[in-house]
């Protein structure tokens, strides 16, 4: 079989096909002949005739059956696929084809994954429902904070930065993305001082309150982490689930801990943020969700990341759109956030979303509390649909907080 023999612009995709949809570059070809050479590399097919090839092989056979532009819709047939094993999935859609020579751009933007195939990995444990369930918080987002500065912080002012921003009102203290075990402050360490400022937090206030303590690291280690956070009372766990992989991450779900999975995204812009080029971070919500996770970062709309609303709103309708029957999953937006910011957030989120800002509440004058207390502030002031400005009137940390950040438009 030739690339152009797998183009079938006829073909009627099957309710079980896995359906890929590229953006495509040729390269000295045709867009059929490099679209073509996708579908072959990706499926049964390779550069050169085969005399090894059996009647029977036509039946795995992928197709491309649209060709819009530079936008291509490819559709594999499910038996090309290991149920319950996301890295064989990847490697045919998103492997080799990225680097053939008559490609000069090649981007995955969708996936549309059929039920048989979802409804082999577990899924959510927790999903949006279950999060609100645990925090006791069902009518308006969750306030979060991250740890700042991210690394350097030894153990008990990292507890104490975690106790301040608690009672000023986050729902959700978080670690960073790189703090791990390192010498300054220890894992184990940090896991214990925290949560117990997390209790005192939680007498003083009457909220429920969670830490998410980040237990990326090689999978056994992770494991073991995940399981000295659950018998010290923890309810969360963190991980960076592009650098410690797909494999691992499903590792970690299977465990089926009662531990809510807060993913974080470090180092998806490595490949998401070429429009041109790359898998697109929908497709990377996909399959997190598929997986497991209950929670991912999917974008700001404001603040400090890169991504279009249309990319952001399209992150967000990945954890939430139907998808046979797993839950859905919930959006946190996350990354150069403060209180002004907070009624496009809602505007934009509506009220199923994490608001998580780190410097936005650490960089506050008066402090963590007070930074804490700006957010919670501006937060009520939206859902009493009150300005901030005029609700700074009353409140002087979110005056303070204004008069140090603008205010979104």
């Amino acid at each position: 079989m030739k690339y152009l023999d797998f183009v079938n612009l006829s073909y009627i995709p099957k309710e079980t096909d896995v359906i890929c949809t590229f953006y495509v570059e040729p390269d000295g070809v045709t867009i059929e002949e490099a679209a073509g050479g996708i579908a072959a590399e990706s499926s049964v097919g390779t550069w050169t005739e085969l005399t090894t090839i059996r009647p029977y092989i036509k039946e795995l056979v992928a197709h491309v059956f649209d060709i819009n532009g530079n936008n291509v819709k490819i559709a594999y047939p499910i038996e090309l696929f290991e149920p319950k094993n996301m890295p064989n999935i990847l490697s045919s859609i998103s492997g080799n084809i990225f680097g053939l020579k008559t490609i000069k751009h090649l981007r995955l933007s969708d996936v549309y994954f059929p039920s048989e195939l979802i409804r082999s990995f577990k899924g959510p444990k927790y999903g949006i429902e279950g999060v609100r369930s645990l925090l006791r918080v069902d009518d308006r987002p969750l306030i979060g904070t991250i740890i700042k500065p991210k690394l350097g912080l030894k153990t008990p002012d990292h507890a104490q930065v975690a106790y301040e921003a608690w009672v000023g009102g986050c729902d959700i203290v978080k670690d960073d993305e790189n703090l791990s075990n390192q010498k300054f402050n220890p894992f184990e360490e940090r896991v214990i001082k925290t949560l117990e400022s997390r209790d005192k937090a939680q007498e003083e206030t009457g909220e429920k309150k969670v830490y998410m303590v980040n237990i990326t690291a090689e999978t056994e280690e992770m494991l073991r982490r995940a399981e000295f956070v659950l018998n010290h009372g923890g309810e969360y766990v963190m991980v960076d689930i592009i650098t410690c992989g797909f494999s691992a991450l499903q590792t970690l779900r299977e465990q089926d801990f009662n531990l809510v999975i807060h993913a974080h995204r470090a180092g998806h812009a490595a490949f998401t943020k070429d429009p041109k080029h790359g898998i697109s971070m929908r497709v990377i919500a996909k399959v997190a969700r598929i997986i497991g996770v209950d929670q991912l970062h999917v974008g700001t709309v404001v603040g400090k990341m890169f991504e279009t609303r249309e990319e952001v709103a399209e992150n967000c309708r990945a954890l939430k759109e139907e998808m046979a029957s797993i839950k859905p999953v919930l959006p946190v937006a996350s990354g150069g956030l403060h209180p002004g910011m907070v009624p496009v957030l809602i505007e934009f989120f509506g009220l199923d979303f994490v608001i998580q800002a780190g410097g936005g509440i650490h960089g506050h004058k008066e402090g963590t509390a007070a930074g804490a207390r700006a957010m919670r502030q501006a937060v009520d002031a939206t859902l009493k649909k009150i300005s901030l400005k005029e609700y700074a009137e009353s409140h002087k940390e979110l005056k303070i907080a204004l008069d140090l950040w603008s205010p979104s438009a």
